[in-house]
């Protein structure tokens, strides 16, 4: 079908444009060409479309319709400039015109510029009271604007008068969620094993804020392995440096042998493009003797998919240590609703600190693991409350003891609560 629309288009274009020189000349019916280079570009072959949308202009150009259509196809294409010259072009001759309105404000925050969508869709709601789709573009121009209680404040408006209005119902929700700066939560984890140990448990129990300058998080962690017990206590920082750039920090204390007695933790993030992250960093455990651990990671973001590459090498006089996890993630409606799955092969003190103790250096560049985890994260339907499980098997050989194996089978349940 797709082919047979390119063979029309082509023989349509054969038809309708003559060549004179450098200029092509329009004489066919600029409906039945509009409609298939639509259907063109809604096929994907946007180059063809636009080619063909160019040329109509040529001699009709204030073909509103047209030339709104055009500026669709360039923001699509991440050609915001593009798009931003046609609408204007239009709006500038006829602002009575919500469709293209809204094509223009979108097109503006895809460009990530909020200030100008904000100031483009206060400028549309002149011409369009009350226009629920505009307002919800201005609350959607607001919060990225990092104003998200003026947007509260847009969408309750636009729900005054349409309570039934589902779009804004929940944008209103994803809004809430985002204001409340605050969120406590409670971690489980049990560890059984095949020989050799005793189950071991571990709780954990954390506060974490948002701020301007990026979250905060305080831990309390609590293991009993060992036929004993031990706290640690950490803090996590994930301060943002700039658009694309944000950084992680980490640092733990105890006065337990069950954790490393002083622990630090440093990452830079970085944002590039096609959707894709990346991060090099350090991790770096005090037991008696100090380990470093250098880890890095590249991520990829494609639809509702998230994966990731993340690998740990740990040097030694001897020899380095060498592992790594990759991990996948399906999203839902956000980032706190998704499965996940990790598959990791390598042993890493950073992962496996219960084991670390007596472990000389070269023990532990020749250790062998292969592990295999799965988890499920939901919120409740306000996203104040958030849930997960998870489950994960570990085929681990026994530190003290080359050469021999265990299994380790791992459940646990997280909960989070999101408060102002």
């Amino acid at each position: 079908m797709k082919f047979l629309t390119q063979i029309v288009f082509v023989c349509i274009v054969t038809m309708h444009f003559q060549g004179f020189s450098q200029e092509k000349i329009f004489n066919g019916d600029p409906d039945i060409t509009f409609e298939t280079a639509r259907k063109l570009a809604f096929d994907g072959n946007r180059k063809q479309a636009q080619d063909s949308l160019r040329m109509l202009l040529n001699k009709y150009p204030n073909y509103h319709d047209i030339r709104s259509f055009l500026g669709s196809t360039y923001a699509w294409d991440g050609n915001y400039e593009g798009a931003r010259k046609e609408f204007k072009y239009v709006l500038q001759k006829d602002s009575d015109r919500q469709t293209t309105w809204v094509a223009a404000i979108n097109n503006e925050l895809w460009a990530e510029a909020p200030f100008s969508a904000l100031k483009m869709a206060k400028e549309a709601l002149t011409y369009f009271p009350n226009d629920e789709e505009l307002l919800l573009l201005k609350a959607r121009a607001e919060a990225n604007s990092q104003n998200p209680k003026e947007a509260l404040i847009t969408i309750d408006a636009l729900l005054a008068s349409n309570p039934n209005n589902q779009k804004a119902i929940e944008y209103k929700e994803s809004l809430t969620q985002e204001l409340r700066f605050n969120s406590i939560g409670i971690n489980y984890n049990i560890d059984l094993y095949s020989e050799v140990f005793d189950p071991m448990q571990y709780y954990s129990l954390n506060y974490s804020r948002a701020t301007k300058f990026g979250s905060i998080i305080a831990k309390v962690n609590f293991n009993r392995r060992f036929q004993d017990n031990g706290f640690q206590f950490e803090v996590d920082l994930y301060p943002r440096i700039m658009k694309g750039l944000y950084a992680y920090l980490n640092f733990g204390y105890s006065d337990s042998y069950l954790f490393p007695k002083f622990r630090f933790g440093a990452e830079l993030y970085k944002s590039l493009p096609r959707s894709f992250e990346a991060s090099l960093g350090i991790r770096t455990l005090k037991y008696s003797t100090t380990t470093n651990i250098f880890t890095g990671s590249v991520g990829w973001y494609t639809g509702n998919s998230y994966f990731s590459l993340r690998p740990y090498v740990t040097p030694g006089d001897v020899g380095a240590s060498i592992s790594g996890t990759l991990t996948y993630r399906l999203y839902r409606s956000d980032a706190d609703n998704y499965f996940g799955i990790s598959a990791g092969m390598g042993y890493s003190p950073d992962e496996y600190e219960q084991f670390n103790q007596g472990v000389t250096e070269n023990e532990r560049v020749n250790f062998e693991s292969q592990k295999l985890k799965f988890g499920y994260y939901f919120t409740s339907k306000n996203n104040r409350n958030a849930w997960g499980a998870q489950a994960g098997i570990t085929h681990q050989e026994i530190t003290f003891d080359q050469g021999n194996f265990f299994w380790i089978y791992a459940l646990g349940v997280s909960w989070e609560l999101k408060f102002k």
